[in-house]
């Protein structure tokens, strides 16, 4: 990943398979005008930028433009420039490739920043545009006359080209960052002055000869210490009313990495670092691009040669999403957070198969695994990318799945079985990932129509299922029972709406799968009708479903799991003796209480439960949890993750309308976590509450301000969290477009009155599809789309 920022600064340079969040080298372009002197293309740094801790990175001293505006439309973003002394107006587009259904063209490792000067003045300009940088990759090394440079410079037609270690090297950080331009006339400068690098006397030098107007080509030196850096210079002259546009692009590969998990295990309550010390080259993380080319050089021709393909497509796609009519709160919260896929949160490995951090930390992965119980939130990768979506189910019934059925919710990279033995009893299943990732098997074929995909996974879906009704639910009662683990990093014990509505779901989806592949699914559908009578009638309280807290007749009890709620101590002994288990939500009104429901609206999966109570509950949820301000709301460990606090407003995770707030409820019961507020809202304009829906996410994105937040970024565990691709829901929420690959129809149920027009991807397509002058209409913008029939629902 490397970021653009408002004022056109590149920053959070992550190259190296894994986040590097406080990398801000010195690289920056910077226009040189005769009469007028030089100053770098970027708007004033923000006041946190001239923090010692940047100031040599972000070099806060040199002459800059007096401001910038900024706008986005994924995957491009266009910064004016702003400086009224200069004859010469300046804009960046900056983009890198982004096109449903392409995954390899959209997993590049390239990126580009488009520089447009136009002059506006009565006279003809002469200038130079100029991108210079220090070799971030690795510290100069001193060589006798005659040694190899291990990390350089060197030159590259109309460009550079950083390198740490060859790439035979044995050294896994070892890569290179291309930078080059599309104009014949670039020179390049690969030999820096070599002095002191406390007076930074490379930089200084090199300033002077941009502020002089010099363009100078200079290959890297042969002998003696490696040149710090490099610049790339391209002179032109501008007549009154002419622009030119510089195409700067880059280009890196690191073929190797030190990545490897699990990053700890739980062994007999304590958190240890596995021993990795056997592991080969091989045993590591190696990134998709690493088996499509054999060099940075290789990336960088094909970047050159399908340049112009890429651009059409990736602009193709921006504009059929930004011609979506739907309200632009809603239309922003789903484009902004695609910069996740984007981000070093998401790796596809070497043989194209997905992986995934939670979140991104500072240097590291937020939780790894492509966590089941926190990508089940994700809706976008299985529209934009179904083959990529489809790779992570293969993962969950595949490798990470025991002959048991007993999922492995943090599946190991690279993508391998978990060592049974020693990880089983430390790593209990999730209950929500793993009925969730069921549900989403029948999306995905619903998505690509592939039916014999489907019938090679059923046999493990079948028995993932099994496990879950054997390990939470066995008794049969048809709501799950036992302690369930969930994406709130505990066990609820008893019966609750949250977990067993996506256990409904399941054996709802599971019904489906085994009829059209005439297996016997009898048993399923008994369960599925008990737990539905059991829903209504034991956790639908007349206005919300609640949490049974119940150990009685269990098999297990919390003295004898493990985890954050096993006591400790006497008095946490006492605590669970007189309230039940630690971290509950009991009758607490819990924003995800119906998920499962949530998961089937979206996929088709009809009647899980009674649409007046699902829709009562919602109605509880923006009621009782939506909170204008937060001001004297109270959050403990809710609060470390929390995407809001203060004065700003949000959806919380739970409240306590009713009473009955344990001593010790779930730890983030007090936090605001965008995903979950995407899916409440999402859920919200489904039932119908398209007002409520809105407030939520505009509230939400109101936060996202780019001052104290970044518009592109919303944290929870981690930076570009995986939890906000919720958002994507809200296309089909408010559109109401599902396209069904298996009998070639698009269900039309818009939340939207009157005419409209809204994106839908699908595996074979997209484009829109909405309502004109009255009559629902598709329109395919790239691929195909094989649509029979449109079933049209009006907006009540």
């Amino acid at each position: 990943m490397v970021c653009v920022e408002g004022g056109g600064r590149l920053s959070n340079v992550s190259l190296r398979n894994q986040p590097a969040l406080s990398n801000e080298p010195p690289l920056f372009a910077a226009l040189w005008i005769r009469g007028q002197g030089a100053q770098v293309l970027e708007a004033p740094l923000p006041a946190h930028k001239f923090d010692e801790s940047y100031s040599k990175k972000a070099l806060p001293g040199l002459p800059r433009f007096d401001g910038a505006s900024f706008e986005a439309k994924f995957p491009f973003c266009r910064i004016e420039l702003e400086d009224a002394g200069l004859p010469l107006a300046a804009s960046i587009t900056a983009w890198s490739p982004f096109e449903p259904g392409r995954s390899d063209d959209s997993s590049l490792p390239v990126a580009t920043l488009e520089y447009r000067f136009v002059n506006r003045s009565g006279v003809p300009v002469e200038a130079v545009f100029s991108f210079n940088g220090t070799n971030f990759l690795g510290a100069t090394r001193m060589f006798r006359e005659g040694d190899a440079i291990l990390d350089g410079v060197r030159r590259i037609p109309r460009g550079f080209v950083f390198e740490s270690g060859p790439a035979d090297d044995p050294d896994p950080q070892g890569g290179a960052f291309a930078a080059w331009t599309d104009d014949a006339a670039t020179l390049v400068d690969a030999s820096w002055f070599r002095g002191s690098e406390w007076a930074q006397d490379a930089l200084a030098v090199a300033w002077k000869n941009v502020a002089d107007g010099f363009c100078l080509a200079r290959e890297a030196p042969e002998t003696g210490p490696s040149s710090p850096g490099a610049s790339l210079s391209v002179p032109f002259r501008l007549a009154p009313g002419e622009e030119k546009t510089v195409s700067l692009r880059f280009a890196w590969y690191f073929p190797r990495s030190r990545l490897r998990t699990p990053l700890w295990k739980i062994e007999k309550g304590r958190f240890v670092v596995p021993d990795y010390s056997s592991c080969g080259p091989n045993d590591y993380y190696a990134p998709w691009y690493a088996g499509r080319f054999a060099s940075v050089d290789e990336v960088v021709g094909y970047w050159d040669a399908n340049y112009d393909r890429l651009r059409i497509a990736s602009k193709r796609f921006s504009d059929c999403l930004f011609a979506s009519t739907i309200p632009e709160e809603a239309l922003d919260a789903v484009a902004a957070n695609l910069s996740v896929l984007k981000s070093p949160t998401v790796l596809r490995q070497i043989d194209g198969k997905l992986w995934a951090w939670e979140g991104s930390w500072t240097d590291t992965g937020s939780c790894d695994g492509s966590c089941t119980h926190v990508w089940n939130y994700n809706q976008a990768i299985a529209h934009l990318f179904p083959d990529l979506e489809r790779s992570l189910r293969e993962t969950e019934f595949g490798p990470s799945q025991d002959a048991a059925g007993h999922q492995f919710f943090r599946s190991r990279l690279p993508i391998r079985p978990a060592d049974k033995a020693s990880d089983h009893d430390n790593e209990p299943a999730a209950a929500d990932g793993q009925l969730g990732g069921i549900m989403k098997v029948y999306r995905d074929w619903r998505i690509c129509g592939d039916d014999v995909w489907l019938r090679d996974l059923w046999p493990a879906v079948r028995r993932s299922l099994d496990y879950c009704i054997e390990h939470w639910d066995p008794r049969h009662t048809g709501c799950l029972e036992e302690p369930q683990h969930n994406t709130y990093d505990i066990e609820f014990w008893g019966p609750n709406g949250f977990c067993s509505s996506f256990y409904l779901g399941a054996l709802k989806a599971a019904v489906a799968i085994g009829e059209f592949l005439h297996d016997d699914v009898e048993p399923y559908r008994a369960l599925l009708g008990r737990g539905q009578r059991r829903m209504s009638e034991e956790l639908f309280d007349g206005e919300y479903y609640v949490h049974r807290v119940s150990t009685e007749g269990l098999r297990q009890t919390p003295l004898a799991v493990e985890g954050l709620a096993r006591p400790i101590s006497e008095e946490d002994r006492a605590l669970c003796a007189r309230e039940g288990p630690k971290y509950q939500y009991g009758i607490g009104c819990l924003s995800d209480g119906v998920l499962g429901a949530w998961h089937a609206d979206l996929y088709g999966i009809d009647d899980v439960l009674p649409e007046d109570e699902v829709a009562s509950h919602l109605a509880a949820v923006y009621r009782h949890n939506f909170k204008r301000s937060l001001k004297h709301h109270v959050a403990i460990i809710g609060g470390t993750t929390s995407s809001a606090i203060g004065s700003e407003g949000g959806l919380l995770t739970c409240t306590w309308p009713k009473g009955g707030q344990p001593t010790l409820a779930f730890p983030y019961g007090g936090a605001v976590w965008t995903g979950i507020e995407y899916q409440a809202a999402s859920h919200m304009i489904l039932h119908g509450m398209v007002a409520e829906g809105l407030d939520i996410v505009r509230t939400a994105r109101g936060r996202q301000e780019g001052i104290r937040r970044n518009p592109f970024d919303e944290v929870e565990a981690g930076h570009w969290y995986g939890r906000a691709l919720s958002s994507y829901a809200l296309l089909q929420a408010l559109g109401g477009a599902r396209y069904d690959a298996v009998d070639r129809t698009l269900y039309l149920r818009p939340a939207l009155e009157g005419d409209y027009s809204c994106f839908l991807a699908t595996a074979s397509g997209y484009g829109q599809a909405g309502v004109r002058d009255g009559m629902p209409f598709l329109v395919v913008w790239s691929g195909d789309i094989d649509c029979r029939r449109i079933d049209y629902l009006p907006a009540a």
